[in-house]
């Protein structure tokens, strides 16, 4: 990674933070962005005081004029770009049936949107570079997850567009990779969405034995190395992913009693 020159979304905390960590340590450049100037800066200080080489930005993902500003503030910086990870998200948490329908655009235009855009306009730059698009998925986005349809329908529509880049640039020496956390521990739950759009504040499940973000991230970093196509991250995750593609009912049965065990679930039999 030694000055490679690593673009990480929503890196304001939680994974993205912990990444650019990852990667600076390794000797790479990094470029953070996020949409809270405060916390944004505290990382970028908090790098810089590690010897990092950092370039904080601010950046709405979900607008294409801010992503576009921010690969080419990333090129005028340092000359090129070696790896972009489409880490900004936002979860939701409510029923279908009482949540606005505004609600799932917002996170539609953050999760998904946000790759789009973020993948467009740095593949130019990645492709001279032959270098890396990583996209932070979800075990989500391979098994839907009740009082979570917005967000699981995000990070499907992540995994196959990712899929589908991956097979168009099979001939050009870019590596794609997804990368499906589990639960993990970060602030995504404390932000997610009601079914109003307003943040929840507090998490609905005990994060003490879940996978650090810092952990997850070492493993990112592994799988960017080695050039990996898919990474699925805990044993639960990958027994999730596993059951639901084989015994499908089972799958349905297994998740929703385990989520309906939730602080506050909805879910009832």
């Amino acid at each position: 990674m030694k000055d490679k020159v690593v673009l990480i979304t929503g890196a304001s905390s939680g994974i993205g933070r912990a990444l650019a960590f990852a990667f600076g340590r390794e000797g790479a450049r990094i470029v953070i962005c996020a949409r809270k100037a405060e916390a944004l800066q505290e990382v970028s200080t908090d790098l810089q005081q590690a010897g990092i080489t950092v370039l904080s930005l601010i950046a709405d993902v979900s607008r294409e004029a801010d992503v576009q500003q921010l690969i080419e503030q990333t090129i005028a910086r340092f000359g090129r770009l070696d790896i972009l990870i489409n880490n900004a998200g936002i979860s939701m948490r409510s029923m279908l049936i009482d949540t606005d329908p505004a609600v799932i655009q917002k996170v539609m235009d953050i999760n998904f949107m946000g790759t789009v855009y973020a993948t467009r306009y740095a593949l130019p730059h990645i492709l001279k570079t032959k270098g890396s698009i990583v996209g932070i998925s979800s075990i989500a986005g391979y098994r839907g997850l009740p009082v979570r349809s917005g967000y699981s329908a995000s990070k499907f529509a992540m995994n196959g567009f990712l899929e589908a880049v991956r097979t168009e640039l099979l001939h050009t020496g870019v590596h794609v990779l997804t990368a499906c956390p589990g639960f993990t521990a970060s602030n995504i739950r404390v932000s997610a969405l009601d079914a109003h759009g307003q943040a929840k504040g507090e998490t609905m499940r005990d994060e003490s034995n879940m996978m650090s973000a810092e952990e997850c991230a070492d493993y990112i970093l592994r799988a960017v190395k080695s050039r990996k196509r898919e990474l699925i991250l805990t044993t639960q995750g990958k027994l999730t992913v596993f059951i639901n593609k084989w015994l499908p009912a089972l799958a349905d049965k297994l998740v929703f009693n385990t989520l309906a065990k939730e602080k506050d679930s909805p879910l009832k039999k």
